[in-house]
């Protein structure tokens, strides 16, 4: 039986969130969506998408299963509607409980999305209370006395101060929630946390009010303290927060929860993020692979032709050297972030370049890529939806939030890919994320995702 639903608001969320699941035992499948709640949004052509008949086959040695969306900055009714498809799914394959993933950065506006998508889904399921705990200790995301911090600095004066889509200009959870949720918002500070699961357990239930709904603000600086709101929330029907909650679950023994197929063969990455530690990434991947930087106004006027030019770039290198790992970016510094006009009728340069990476991304399959890093949520949603791909098996962890998977193309070509979020990896992740596939245990042919 699947134990927990999971709704995540973009790919390499999904992925995240799927990695520290598998930390804890659970054996876990991300689909990717969205389901077609209304037939605005459909699977990549070709492929079985979530809502499609026989998408959710084979889930029977499955603890958990991740809907992954691309909801984080849609339109607010957009996003509801998707993530109430995907929890009708999740309850259609057993789902009892329910995890909403957003960022650990809580990347919303006033407007939502988060606020909105946690309150119809509580109301959908019936649920008056539910946590909010972006905390995920080991990405450096931590909450105290309501405020959010990355690393040493409060979230309003981090580099996500100057978010090209969500810039977050305050660090009080409870002042970004409000605007954004029907809810009332509640705060639960740490004393009470480190008081134990009980008294968590009586502190949420006392929040409860006839006919009203709740979202309360945990603090939480350690992963003992998920643990303890883990253990202190399980009468909740539905949890949210980032993906590092998932590492206060109660461990299960299973050794080869990790286990997926490798497929040897040519490498390569793909960043379409600006993010502050991707721009460290690339800078570092730089001084030792081969690489190619995307440059918006000329796949503007000559689309085609620059994706052509860096595929047939990337097949002479391969040709000379198997094991050369060619590298495509978008940004080096926050500079090369082009901030179109609004209301213009063209692409946006965020749209061409995710456009662009998708479209390399078949062509470097094509050419016998079997192993591909991709930096971005937008674009790692954009590469799996170019090659149909709508399961992946979730294996090795690459770092705190990263992982490695297994994944059938849509012409039937297994992939292993590592869809990593915009701020996570160590700076040296394009160049030593190939050994964890080394460890595995899993031998080369075909994989279902089940």
């Amino acid at each position: 039986m699947v134990q927990w639903g999971c709704i995540a608001d973009d790919v390499t969320g999904a992925t995240d969130l799927a990695t520290n699941l598998v930390g804890q035992g659970l054996r876990t499948v991300v689909l990717f969506g969205p389901p077609e709640e209304d037939g605005t949004e459909r699977p990549p052509a070709g492929a079985r998408g979530p809502g499609a008949p026989g998408a959710l086959d084979g889930l029977g040695d499955v603890d958990a299963v991740v809907i992954a969306l691309k909801s984080r900055t849609a339109p607010v009714d957009r996003a509801v509607r998707q993530s109430l498809a995907a929890a009708r799914l999740l309850e259609a394959v057993g789902c009892d409980r329910f995890y909403v993933k957003y960022c650990s950065t809580f990347d919303s506006t006033p407007a939502g999305n988060i606020g909105p998508v946690v309150d119809a889904l509580m109301e959908h399921l019936g649920e008056t209370v539910t946590i909010v705990v972006p905390s995920f200790p080991d990405a450096g995301r931590t909450v105290y006395l309501g405020h959010l911090f990355v690393g040493d600095d409060l979230l309003d004066e981090s580099p996500m101060r100057d978010h090209p889509l969500t810039p977050m200009r305050d660090s009080s959870l409870p002042r970004l929630l409000a605007p954004q949720t029907s809810s009332e918002v509640a705060q639960i500070t740490l004393p009470t946390v480190r008081s134990g699961p009980q008294a968590l357990a009586s502190a949420l239930e006392s929040l409860r009010t006839p006919g009203g709904r709740v979202a309360a603000v945990l603090d939480a600086i350690t992963t003992d303290d998920l643990r303890t709101i883990m253990e202190g929330s399980r009468a909740l029907r539905i949890v949210t927060g980032g993906s590092g909650l998932a590492q206060g679950l109660a461990p299960l023994e299973n050794a080869r929860a990790r286990d997926i197929t490798v497929r040897p063969g040519l490498r390569a990455v793909l960043c379409g993020s600006a993010s502050q530690r991707t721009r460290e990434q690339v800078a570092h991947a730089r001084d030792r692979l081969p690489w190619r930087k995307l440059d918006p106004q000329v796949l503007r006027t000559a689309f085609d032709r620059a994706v052509a030019d860096i595929v047939r770039w990337a097949r002479e290198l391969w040709a000379s050297d198997e094991s050369a790992t060619p590298l495509v970016y978008s940004a080096d510094s926050l500079a090369d972030v082009v901030h179109d006009a609004p209301g213009r009728d063209a692409e946006s340069s965020a749209e061409l370049v995710e456009r662009a990476i998708a479209a390399i991304a078949r062509g470097f399959v094509d050419a016998g890529v079997t192993q591909l890093i991709v930096a971005g949520g937008e674009s790692s949603g954009g590469v799996l939806a170019g090659l149909g791909v709508t399961r992946l098996r979730v294996g090795p962890e690459i770092s705190a939030g990263v992982t490695w998977g297994a994944a059938l193309t849509r012409g039937g070509a297994l992939l292993n890919v590592a869809l990593k979020s915009g701020n996570f990896g160590p700076v040296d992740m394009f160049t030593t994320a190939w050994r964890e596939l080394g460890r595995t245990s899993g031998q080369e042919g075909k994989v279902s995702a089940k």
